[in-house]
């Protein structure tokens, strides 16, 4: 190496290897290989991250909507103590094919519950179903308890009926059960029984 006055210096440069055309090719092939596997690996670490996110989430879910039932049940049992809980169903007789628009219920002279069933609910007490229509408190003893009914029997003529029923409250919950049925006009359609 020299230098000069007012010369830049000189660098001698180890002279280049030749690129082998294999080893150019192989290492080509390598990385357009490793460019094409490793979004395919990610996408499927992606998925397996997401379907364990999935899964967390509907484990809490159903978490959510077991606690959310069982607070239903303390805030049944805090509002309703067994000791003066009255529920009262309704339900409607084998067979009955009148269609029930409204059903009014009165504890103690008091209106406690009103109903008017829509088409899917009459359908299911006809298939069997029973309806609570009333959760409430009372005390130990005797009460009056006053149902009222309309609908339309099968053959189309109106219908319209009350009924008043007494029944007794001891320290256990008192559950009622109303069955309706049209019948012929004069005759009795509400029944009143313990369930």
């Amino acid at each position: 190496m020299t230098a000069g006055l007012g010369s830049s210096p000189v660098v001698t440069v180890p002279k280049r290897r030749r690129c082998n055309a294999t080893a150019l090719r192989t290492v080509t092939l390598y990385t357009l290989l490793g460019l094409c596997v490793a979004p395919a690996v990610a996408e499927d670490a992606s998925k397996a991250q997401m379907q364990s996110l999935d899964e967390q989430v509907q484990e809490i879910k159903s978490d959510v909507l077991g606690i959310a039932a069982e607070l239903s049940l303390l805030e049944e049992r805090l509002l309703y103590p067994s000791n003066t809980q009255v529920a009262v169903f309704v339900a409607l007789s084998e067979g009955e094919g009148s269609r029930l628009d409204s059903v009014q219920i009165q504890l103690d002279g008091e209106p406690v519950a009103h109903h008017i069933y829509s088409f899917k609910e009459l359908e299911a007490l006809q298939k069997g179903g029973v309806q609570r229509i009333y959760t409430g408190n009372v005390s130990t003893g005797e009460h009056r308890l006053e149902v009222s009914v309309a609908g339309k029997r099968s053959n189309g003529s109106d219908f319209g009926e009350s009924e008043s029923f007494s029944f007794s409250k001891d320290v256990e919950p008192k559950l009622i059960g109303i069955t309706l049925d049209s019948g012929a006009p004069g005759e009795a359609g509400i029944r009143l029984g313990g369930w």
